[in-house]
């Protein structure tokens, strides 16, 4: 008796996705629980487990398909029972068969399939040596057109043309990245405005307290943390930057839920610090850590990602001088730091060598004022600038 494979709930608001890629093939054996497939939302990579132990018998959604919440990924057989063949060109060593290789196979099964397929592959512009027949006889179904239709498109062979362009699919995750960052900008009035930050003391401080700091909590003290209670005591002397439009109405956030975007393999992520204004120092920082290290694993789930009310990216760890961030919709703000660069700056009368960060702050003019832009960056600084304002509330 087979098992069927299925794609799990995916999370609030999210109905459909892509499969990224098959950890199994076809003949393979498979433990209760354990992963044999990758799918890619809108928002994060999920695994998805084997509901029984067997043999991988079939796949019915081949990479690059795009999957309802639901539908049926494969089959799992009981014992070592005979896969059915894969729906994409694979060998028998479980690589994938260049054209060269399938080409006579495709044209005889084509030339064995029915009319209906005939105008189907024609009407699709599909090479039939990217084809795998499953029919009876080795003809090709219209099973076997649709699934290579989902398949991504292959690289060129190196010696096609000059080998200057190489075309590949956008990935699900990419996709919606360029849909949010081009919404925010044709919905929002969006605006930057600039500062700098002297880190002298900032960096003294950590450099004070880095040992003791990662003996006594197990994480490495960073500035983030600094930043995240920076912009806290901000938000809260300017509760538009933490606010949001819905509609004709301005909803006001009283929770401190600070987004931190991550650069991660496939692309930029933002989890959430939740309520960040309860946490001590090192509490942000593990926290930060440990949603960092599920962002470069692919572990991120659809909870670590929703409901922030306030992001801050760091393009200083790229060697960013200066940036204008694009807001995180439906915030209203981001705060952009950067490299920390020695030049020389005035202090008093005197002019000395100190390491100055520049600052920037993104946001949606409808709701906030410049007044408000401008005095928000000024209280990031203060707090930096004067870490002690941070621990005294001041």
């Amino acid at each position: 008796m087979a098992t069927e494979i299925k794609v799990p709930s995916l999370g609030e608001s999210i109905s459909e996705a892509t499969v990224a890629k098959w950890l199994k093939r076809p003949g393979e054996p498979v433990a209760i629980d354990e992963p044999v497939a990758e799918l890619e939302t809108d928002k994060v990579t999920l695994e998805v487990y084997a509901p029984a132990a067997g043999t991988l018998a079939e796949i019915l959604a081949a990479e690059g398909a795009n999957v309802p919440v639901g539908a049926v990924l494969g089959r799992i057989a009981d014992g070592a029972e005979p896969a059915a063949p894969h729906p994409s060109p694979l060998s028998a060593s479980g690589e994938r068969e260049g054209p060269a290789k399938r080409e006579g196979e495709g044209q005889n099964a084509l030339e064995r399939s029915g009319p209906a397929v005939r105008k189907l592959i024609e009407e699709s512009g599909l090479d039939t040596a990217r084809i795998a027949p499953t029919g009876p006889g080795g003809r090709i179904s219209k099973a076997d057109v649709i699934a290579a239709r989902a398949l991504p498109p292959s690289a060129p062979p190196a010696d096609a043309g000059d080998g200057r362009e190489v075309r590949v699919r956008m990935t699900r995750l990419r996709r919606r990245i360029a849909e949010r960052l081009k919404a925010a900008q044709n919905t929002a009035a969006m605006l930057t405005t600039f500062n700098e930050i002297d880190m002298t003391e900032a960096i003294a401080l950590r450099e004070r307290y880095r040992g003791s700091f990662e003996q006594k909590h197990g994480v490495r003290l960073g500035f983030m943390s600094i930043f995240v209670k920076a912009a806290i005591v901000a938000l809260r002397e300017l509760p538009a930057v933490n606010a949001e439009i819905d509609g004709e109405d301005i909803v006001y956030k009283n929770h401190y839920d600070i987004g931190v975007a991550v650069g991660a393999e496939q692309g930029l992520v933002v989890p959430v610090v939740r309520d960040a204004d309860r946490m001590s120092f090192a509490e942000i920082e593990q926290t930060i850590a440990a949603l960092a290290h599920k962002a470069r694993e692919g572990k991120l789930a659809i909870e670590d990602l929703s409901g922030g009310t306030f992001t801050i990216t760091n393009g200083g760890v790229y060697g960013s001088l200066m940036s204008t961030p694009i807001l995180n919709p439906p915030q209203s703000g981001i705060l952009g730091m950067h490299k920390i660069e020695r030049r020389p700056v005035a202090v008093g009368d005197n002019v000395e060598i100190r390491p100055m960060m520049y600052v920037a702050l993104s946001y949606d003019h409808r709701i906030i004022d410049g007044r408000e832009a401008v005095t928000f960056l000024v209280r990031i600084k203060e707090c930096v600038e004067e870490p002690s304002r941070i621990m005294f509330d001041i």
